[in-house]
């Protein structure tokens, strides 16, 4: 059967469920109603949803997300310590086994996944307190992204029927991620590994079982095996800033031209690549490979998504990178602001949000360019001011 014609007849035998908001006991219902109707047993349904609550700590957790409005020096310098660097190295070591099968089965280097342990979970010790059940059915139930919680309820309850899920003991992070990479039940189904061999997939209590899932989840989102992700360049300041920026690539050889250098390291030969200025032409700088852009399928934060890239790279011997002496950045009322002036002028920012993603990015270099200001993507009070 086609697959739209499959969703249609589970509607109708769904019912008139309610996508999101009104009665929470009535949306639960309607969650019920809906599985039984994907073929899921009753007494199975009945007994997943026995517990299921409505979670206001989840709702104030997902709308307090200010600490991605922090600039890329802040956040990284907050979030990379010693301490991760060190314990980084002693799980490289004590899990050596491990990253060899990864690298062989789905070429993903041991750096990556260990800054993606360390930052999501300090590797397995801080996994999140919150029920998850009751996490994905508050977040489906409310109405701010209904469409991507909603089908996490129905994969739990996938897991849950495999012996990998409990209802009413299994918790983790606000937005319903599981384990120490922290991946959502779809996640774990379309990728979870055996790691450790004991029938199960267990991504809370097995540090093999949740990298070798991480790993093939990466690989099916498009990594490329055995190639870079990020590197820290060296750029000449008479370069065209307005050819940098995530939505422009060009070569490698076009770069060296221009007079891009590795900064301790030559630059990867045979590939394309994005000059990456997180705060703008003053400040660090990186050439962005294809391999960067899978970072973003699994977290759509530009500052989170940086920082772990460039974290990867000093787990694997990178130096410290050169913060440069950036200009001020904005504050998040006057990102606010600022991206209310984009989008009066016709540009999508993603939301007035104040962070600064690469939507508003983009729109920032845009009117640079418009402008005549060094079209760098990174906004300053004084291009604040002409707009």
């Amino acid at each position: 059967m086609r697959p739209e014609l499959a969703a249609l007849v589970l509607a109708v035998l769904a019912g008139p469920a309610s996508a999101c908001g009104g009665n929470f006991g009535g949306f639960v219902s309607d969650l019920k109603s809906e599985a039984v109707a994907r073929g899921h047993a009753p007494a199975t349904v009945d007994r997943f949803f026995a517990g299921a609550r409505q979670d206001p700590k989840v709702l104030r957790a997902d709308r307090a997300q200010g600490v991605f409005q922090k600039d890329f020096i802040t956040f990284s310098r907050a979030l990379i310590s010693k301490n991760r660097i060190v314990n980084g190295q002693r799980n490289a070591q004590k899990y050596a086994s491990t990253f060899q099968r990864i690298a062989r089965d789905y070429g993903v280097s041991p750096g990556v996944l260990l800054a993606f342990w360390a930052l999501e979970t300090d590797y397995g010790a801080v996994q999140g307190d919150f029920n998850t059940l009751n996490a994905l059915v508050t977040l489906s139930h409310d109405c701010r992204r209904p469409e991507l919680f909603r089908p996490q309820v129905f994969a739990a309850l996938e897991l849950y029927e495999r012996g990998d899920f409990d209802p009413a003991g299994t918790r983790g992070a606000w937005a319903g991620e599981i384990g120490q990479v922290q991946m959502l039940p779809e996640d774990i189904l379309r990728n979870g590994v055996d790691g450790d061999g004991d029938g199960h997939v267990s991504l809370k209590t097995s540090a093999p079982d949740a990298l070798m899932s991480g790993a093939k989840m990466l690989r099916g989102l498009g990594w490329r095996p055995g190639e870079p992700w990020l590197q820290e360049v060296v750029v000449p300041e008479g370069v065209d800033w307005s050819r940098t920026g995530l939505n422009h690539q060009l070569s490698v050889a076009e770069w060296s031209r221009m007079g891009v250098k590795g900064r301790s390291a030559p630059l990867a030969k045979g590939l394309n690549g994005s000059i990456l200025l997180p705060m703008g032409r003053k400040g660090p700088a990186f050439i962005a490979y294809p391999n960067f852009r899978v970072y973003f399928e699994w977290n759509k934060s530009f500052v989170y998504v940086t920082t772990a890239a460039y974290f990867a790279t000093r787990l694997e011997g990178a130096p410290v990178f050169d913060p440069g002496n950036p200009e001020p950045g904005l504050s998040g009322g006057e990102m606010k602001t600022l991206q209310k002036k984009l989008q009066a002028r016709g540009h999508d920012v993603g939301g007035i949000d104040g962070i600064l993603g690469e939507k508003t990015r983009e729109a920032v270099q845009k009117e640079q360019i418009r402008l005549g200001l060094p079209a760098d993507a990174w906004p300053t009070r004084a291009l604040l001011g002409q707009l």
